[in-house]
């Protein structure tokens, strides 16, 4: 063998052996890569085996709640932070902006609950807070005329822009369906107005951010009657209670606790008059979003 052949041969050999030491130390490093992400999670007196997932699971949060503050920026601030209500966004009532995108506070993280929405009920659930997210818009909400007329306050495009991008993030991220997007007065209506009649609810829905009735379906049952004409209170007080709001009486009188009802309805779907009356097109959108929604 010659002394270039002894040098090849040696290199090669070489080549071999730093190769096997590279795999060695590779298969080290995946080692120890698969051990740190074991299923065995230790909590001090007992171990948890995550080795198994099961199929039968879903989030937590089905629902979105709007509010408004009725205070200004600086009590809504104190008040969601130090009291016994909370909620997990708060909009200001200017939001600041940082590269071209709204500063929205967080005070309660997704996956716990905020006590925002009291005693409630929507749709054959109860206490939402378990199963929803609150947000919370700076806004006065109202105030009362010498006639004691509500006079209401407006929310501005600022608010309205860090609404949008907020909700469609929650709605995308949890899969909330539109009926499940919903005013703190469709789950409490007999004693919130929250988040009022000036809330865009029909812009939003335009957005895919809530329900919304089809015009051409309201019109279908709305049946050439007048908007205003008087309507069964029993058909609208069971139309309403099929959508959603369950606490409405079924007793044909237009009671308090049903004009209430209609009246908040009306806030979210028919915000240019909120009497709460039992009228025709009440009922018609009430029946277009069953057969939409619930159908």
């Amino acid at each position: 063998m010659t002394s270039n052949t002894f040098v090849r041969v040696g290199i090669k050999h070489l080549y071999g052996d730093d190769m096997r030491k590279l795999f060695m130390m590779l298969l080290a490093l995946m080692i120890v890569g698969c051990s740190s992400k074991t299923p065995i999670v230790d909590r001090g007196n007992y171990y948890i085996d995550k080795s198994f997932s099961s199929r039968s699971q879903d989030d937590r949060v089905k629902f979105l709640i709007f509010h408004y503050t009725t205070v200004n920026d600086a009590r809504s601030l104190q008040i969601l932070t130090q009291a016994k209500v909370s909620a997990h966004y708060l909009i200001p009532s200017i939001p600041k902006i940082k590269n071209d995108k709204p500063v929205i506070y967080n005070f309660v993280p997704e996956d716990k609950r905020a006590w925002h929405a009291g005693l409630n009920n929507w749709n054959g659930r109860l206490n939402l807070n378990d199963s929803s997210i609150g947000v919370e818009i700076v806004n006065k909400g109202f105030t009362e005329d010498i006639l004691g007329d509500k006079v209401w306050y407006p929310f501005n495009e600022q608010q309205i822009s860090a609404i949008i991008v907020l909700a469609k993030d929650i709605i995308k991220r949890y899969n909330i369906t539109p009926d499940n997007v919903l005013a703190h007065s469709d789950i409490a209506p007999f004693r919130k107005y929250d988040p009022g009649k000036l809330f865009p609810w029909k812009r939003l829905a335009e957005l895919g951010i809530g329900a919304w009735p089809d015009e051409m379906t309201v019109k279908k049952y709305l049946a050439g009657r007048s908007a205003y004409a008087p309507a069964s209170v029993l058909v609208v007080q069971k139309y309403l209670q099929k959508y959603g709001y369950d606490k409405i009486p079924q007793s044909g009188e237009l009671d308090e606790e049903t004009r209430r009802t209609i009246s908040a309805f009306q806030f979210h779907f028919r915000p240019a008059d909120i009497s709460g009356n039992a009228d025709a097109e009440t009922e018609a959108i009430a029946r277009a979003l069953v057969e939409k929604y619930r159908s």
